[in-house]
């Protein structure tokens, strides 16, 4: 199929999104994936609705104040140039190439650039150090790294045959990427990209087992967040800010994919440490239209006074974690607009949202995103139609934002993909409308005295009070009740840990929960989370067996 067949599909399928935006049953009932034998992102997408686009691409703004807007015109020109360079140093079709910037121009023309090759991406977060390095370039087979100067030294102790290229300064013994500068703005591909190529190679942020290694291809990613461009209620024009790292999956769900799939501008606010007040100042001060943040995000927003935003964005989203309710509450309150939440991994696009002009219901992620069919599979039986149960892809119907697999595991694939499903390992539930509750995690999910606990909502209920900033809650061995529920909590500013706020978070626990959920013992700790910002429950598990620190117990404090 021709380079111009594959735009003018991807782009009906994106426009009957964009004009069923506000109408979620014709946009479900009549989405079909845009399937194309042949398909390049970049250069069937990018560069048609790149040329001769003035408009602002990308828009970056430093904590100095300075700003850097790139047109979609020079992103597309600045892309080629970084095409035919990365070429002429030896990249290939097929090679793995460990990308590892921060949020600066450089990171979205190499992503363009790479796929116009064909490379395949590996992406990385600047916070991993030689041994999470190491474990990259040997899992991954990485045949080329492309890092910051300031992170090349970490290469020393990560041994291998492959070329280094450093963004920034001249570093000895590293190629420098400002060669790109002297290449010609247009770029030949060697041939068509077949769609089911691979692109990008993640490695999961492992909240309670080792990274595990996700393949992309051309179409999984970059048609697959047609559905996340539909969640966050995107349309041309926009001005769109997501905070989220380099190296993550969110960050190409957000920060690439979706808003140019719309048509709308990147905004990126780089910060060392997180100033609620100069975000709300640079959000006025930019225009942004639609915003997306993870909950850690959120919870530290409402401590701030909300109303220093005086030009609210049209759509706020949340993703990576479920939101709590009292977060959403306090937002619709002072700025008008509900914070819509999306459910998704770094295996697929977004499944499950609360979509644009829908009805909400407290406490749910929402319905089945536009092209995915979404089962939740009996924890006993296996069989789907559960009104509880695991989160499931139907594969009959196979939607295109979804994995390859896992790469180099053909086991865990195919567990994960068992019985013509494929299987969160998260469990939600679903009422008679069709709207999906998140649970928890299938592993986090624990009995007491018999009865079910779903850490998630004892910690919603805990992060009502104005005493808790960030809650989690694991099972702690109990020789009656096999276990009991333990909260790990992070105060808000001005409370101080000891007994007497301890007492005070029981008699909270004990108002707002059934008395077979109440919390039961407690410990004010920081959170443990991967670099991804997600929180690590097996150390938090691990800890409460050995019975290291200071733990309240409900039953002392009455």
């Amino acid at each position: 199929m021709s380079a111009i067949s594959a735009t003018e599909t991807f782009r009906a399928a994106r426009d009957f999104l964009l004009q069923h935006r506000e109408d979620y049953h014709a946009a479900y009932e009549g989405f079909r994936w845009p399937r194309t034998d042949h398909f390049n992102w970049a250069l069937d997408w990018f560069d048609a609705i790149a040329e001769n686009n003035d408009r602002t691409a990308l828009h970056i703004v430093e904590e100095d104040g300075g700003r850097t807007e790139v047109s979609f015109a020079r992103m597309s020109a600045r892309s080629n140039q970084a095409a035919n360079w990365l070429r002429a140093q030896g990249v290939r079709a097929g090679d793995r190439i460990l990308v590892m910037l921060g949020n600066q121009v450089e990171l979205w023309e190499t992503a363009l650039a790479a796929m116009k090759l064909r490379a395949v991406v590996i992406p990385a977060t600047p916070l991993l150090g030689p041994v999470d390095l190491r474990d990259r370039v040997e899992r991954g087979r990485v045949r080329h790294v492309l890092v910051r100067d300031t992170d090349t030294a970490k290469f020393d102790e990560v041994p291998g045959d492959y070329t280094r290229i450093s963004v920034g300064a001249d570093m000895p013994g590293w190629l420098s990427y400002t060669g790109a500068d002297d290449q010609p703005e247009t770029f030949g591909a060697d041939r068509e990209t077949d769609a089911d190529e691979p692109l990008m190679l993640y490695f999961t942020s492992g909240t309670t087992a080792s990274p595990k290694l996700v393949e992309h291809t051309h179409v999984s990613y970059p048609v697959g967040h047609l559905s996340t461009m539909y969640w966050i209620g995107l349309k041309p024009g926009d001005v769109h800010l997501n905070i989220s790292s380099p190296g993550w999956a969110k960050h190409a769900w957000s920060n690439l994919f979706a808003p140019w799939s719309a048509e709308a501008t990147v905004f990126i606010f780089n910060y060392t440490r997180f100033d609620a007040g100069r975000l709300m100042a640079e959000m006025d001060r930019s225009g942004i239209t639609s915003f997306c943040a993870p909950p850690t995000v959120w919870r530290m927003l409402i401590q701030a006074d909300l109303s220093q935003l005086k030009t609210p964005p049209r759509e706020v989203v949340a993703a990576g974690e479920p939101l709590n309710p009292e977060v959403i509450e306090t937002v619709r309150r002072t700025w008008g607009v509900t914070i819509r939440d999306g459910f998704g991994q770094t295996e697929t696009a977004v499944q499950v949202a609360n979509t644009p002009g829908q009805l909400l219901k407290a406490g749910s992620m929402g319905r089945p995103s536009p092209g995915f069919k979404v089962e939740l599979l009996d924890p006993v039986t296996g069989e789907p139609g559960a009104v509880e149960g695991e989160i499931s892809l139907d594969l009959s119907d196979r939607p295109v934002g979804l994995m390859t697999g896992y790469h180099g595991d053909p086991d865990r694939t195919a567990e994960a993909m068992a019985g013509g499903y494929y299987r969160t390992g998260d469990i939600g539930s679903r009422d008679e409308d069709g709207y999906i509750t998140y649970v928890g995690r299938a592993d986090d999910v624990f009995k007491a005295s018999d009865y079910k606990i779903s850490p998630f909502e004892l910690e919603s209920a805990l992060l009502e009070h104005e005493a808790v900033a960030e809650a989690a809650v694991v099972p702690a061995p109990d020789p009656v009740r096999l276990a009991v529920p333990k909260a790990y909590i992070v105060l808000a500013e001005g409370w101080e840990p000891g007994p007497d706020t301890a007492k005070v978070l029981f008699e909270h626990s004990r108002a707002v929960l059934a008395p077979y959920k109440r919390v039961r013992r407690l410990e004010f700790a920081e959170l443990p989370k991967t670099v991804s910002g997600k929180i690590r429950r097996i150390e938090l598990r691990e800890r409460t067996a050995q019975g290291t620190g200071t733990e309240y117990d409900e039953g002392d404090l009455r």
